[in-house]
């Protein structure tokens, strides 16, 4: 039995009478391996109707089975729209009161009225306890009188028992303890600011 070319035979597309780069290399005999199997390859593939290597012999990726394939109908590997993955994402980690109380946030002045939102601003929340900052020791005195109705306001909107406590500061006063005027182990500036 004559043993069968690798490679496609390339004579047929040459003219008669000439001679083709692998006919001149096939009369000299040479020993295919190395640099010169390789630029046989490279010759052989690429020709127009060359037969490619078969998938899934070595150096190739094996195919991706997946057992589920895509139906018609809509499934979690489908886009999705970015407010339900959002909202999923919300609640799978357990943020629903703190997004909803930083919504809350963002509509301060709706919920407590425009003077009152100009003077106090919510701060931080945690634990059922909202931490607001007023600018001047008067509206702090004013916003603990206000905090029984914020309170009540902030669980119609929130939900019953999402804010059960107001904590009221008063501004931040500028730091005595640095610069060219700071005394040391000196009291600093008492009843100056707010």
């Amino acid at each position: 039995m004559p043993d069968e070319p690798l490679l496609p035979d390339d004579s047929e597309g040459a003219a008669e009478g000439e001679e083709s780069a692998d006919d001149q290399a096939d009369e000299e005999p040479h020993d295919d391996t190395g640099l010169d199997l390789a630029r046989t390859v490279a010759r052989s593939m690429a020709r127009p109707g060359a037969r490619r290597p078969r998938a899934g012999g070595p150096g190739t990726r094996p195919r991706r089975t997946d057992p589920q394939t895509s139906g018609a109908h809509p499934d979690e590997r489908d886009p999705q729209l970015l407010d339900s993955t959002v909202s999923r994402l919300i609640s799978d980690q357990g943020w629903g009161t703190d997004v909803r109380v930083h919504g809350v946030f963002s509509r301060w002045d709706l919920i407590v009225g425009h003077e009152v939102a100009q003077h106090c601003a919510p701060e931080s929340f945690a634990d059922a306890r909202l931490v607001v900052r007023t600018d001047s020791t008067a509206w702090a005195t004013q916003m603990k009188l206000l905090a029984p109705t914020v309170v009540r306001r902030l669980n119609e909107e929130l939900g019953d028992g999402t804010v059960t406590l107001i904590e009221v500061l008063g501004p931040h006063g500028p730091s005595w303890k640095r610069g060219p005027r700071s005394v040391r182990d000196g009291r600093g500036p008492r009843d100056t600011y707010g």
